[in-house]
């Protein structure tokens, strides 16, 4: 009973896919596109296997044990590599927030005359009562809702007048540069793609799936099959397959579109959504900012949320959406206090494009830190029994946690 509901409830690997396409992500996607033309579309083909890996064994470590990625490393690791990863993912993360906050009320102004700061507190305001009073179940399903947003950016890409016959060149036959300017792009690009928050959010929502009361027995005593896994695996390569998707699209749309024309600097997702306009047709902008706004309602409870579980779980207190807020008062109160900085780093004045450069750096730096625990944790027989991760998973994790780790340091040096 625990597989077939498991099938029928897939959707946690889609989710998290979704997400990782935020805003401040179509931003730098919207960048690469527009600075190196459809230069960078090779990285699509070669990011999926390395992000997938990485969230496969995220998911796999909370398939097996019941607990979410801070519980584990909690019971199992040093303290101070519990805070050292907590504090890495809850300060990027709160950075994003507001990074994507600030982007979605810029896109709102676009379509609607509103202020910034009203569009800012609006939706932060809307985002964290949805997440708190609706139940993870029913939270659940409007997330797979929003996943359909990502449709927009698939139906631009076909709007725009795209070189199909370079775009096949530049992913299967890439060229690469080795300067300074390419090696934050690709930096970036890996940031954005691989990104710390990712990795609490998917082991929690494993768990949230894996404990829902129809499975008809205590989640965190369920027995692991390898249908079970295998159904998961599907989940999580979906989702990854979905994200990066998206990057490609929207990379190939700025490429045919903005760079083209001659734009090759873009500070914002909704500044690329306003040069696609003229360009494009107003349609093709049109979808581009609904995009922006549909995967900013879904990225934002996930970041708020990845923050939550991350720290209810390093102090052991109760962390479940399927709560209610006076069961789970700290977890709650996590979630509101995130969204709350990041409604007040905006209201600082700083420009929205900083944000999106000091998030991309900060999931640049912990990124690494994090995959290299994930990677040790997955192959801990101890902990995962039978289930470690398997050769092929090890690997590709492996060469992301040094890829990751190396580009930052062949940009020093560069």
């Amino acid at each position: 009973m625990l597989n077939r509901g498991y099938f029928r409830r897939l959707g946690p690997g889609i989710v998290t896919g979704a997400a990782d396409d935020d805003p401040s992500g179509i931003g730098t996607y919207s960048q690469a596109g527009a600075a190196a033309g459809y230069g960078f579309l090779w990285a699509s083909v070669w990011l999926l296997p390395l992000a997938f890996a990485t969230q496969e064994a995220c998911a796999r470590l909370a398939l097996v044990t019941g607990k979410g990625l801070a519980g584990i490393i909690r019971a199992t690791l040093p303290r101070w590599v519990l805070v050292l990863a907590v504090v890495l993912v809850s300060v990027a993360n709160t950075v994003n927030i507001a990074a994507d906050l600030g982007s979605m009320a810029a896109a709102l102004r676009l379509l609607v005359p509103t202020d910034q700061v009203v569009g800012v507190i609006g939706f932060a305001v809307v985002i964290a009562t949805l997440e708190i009073a609706v139940p993870y179940h029913r939270y659940a399903k409007v997330l797979r809702w929003l996943c359909l947003s990502l449709v927009a950016y698939v139906l631009v890409l076909f709007v725009a007048k795209v070189d199909w016959a370079q775009v096949a060149s530049a992913t299967l036959l890439p060229q690469v540069d080795v300067n300074r300017t390419s090696l934050e792009l690709m930096i970036a690009l890996a940031g954005t793609t691989i990104s710390p928050y990712l990795f609490f959010w998917q082991a929690a929502e494993e768990v949230e799936e894996r404990n829902e009361p129809e499975d008809g027995v205590d989640g965190t005593k369920s027995v692991v099959s390898a249908d079970h896994v295998a159904a998961m695996r599907g989940d999580v390569f979906s989702g990854m397959l979905t994200g990066v998707f998206i990057m490609f699209a929207i990379m190939a749309t700025a490429a045919a579109t903005l760079n083209a024309t001659g734009i090759t600097n873009i500070n914002s997702a909704e500044d690329a959504a306003a040069a696609l306009r003229p360009i494009a047709g107003d349609f093709a902008g049109l979808l581009f900012l609904l995009g922006i706004l549909g995967v900013g309602l879904l990225a934002v409870p996930v970041l708020a949320g990845s923050t939550a579980y991350a720290l209810s779980e390093t102090f052991g207190w109760r962390a479940s959406l399927e709560l209610k807020p006076w069961q789970a008062r700290p977890f709650y109160a996590i979630i509101v206090l995130s969204v709350g900085i990041a409604v007040l780093l905006n209201l600082v004045g700083v420009e929205p494009m900083r944000f999106l450069v000091l998030a991309a750096i900060l999931n640049g730096l912990s990124a690494p830190i994090l995959m290299a625990i994930v990677w040790y944790l997955a192959r801990d027989k101890k902990l995962l029994g039978r289930w470690v991760s398997p050769l092929w998973s090890q690997v590709l994790l492996g060469v992301a946690t040094l890829a990751m780790a190396t580009l930052p340091v062949l940009w020093l040096f560069a």
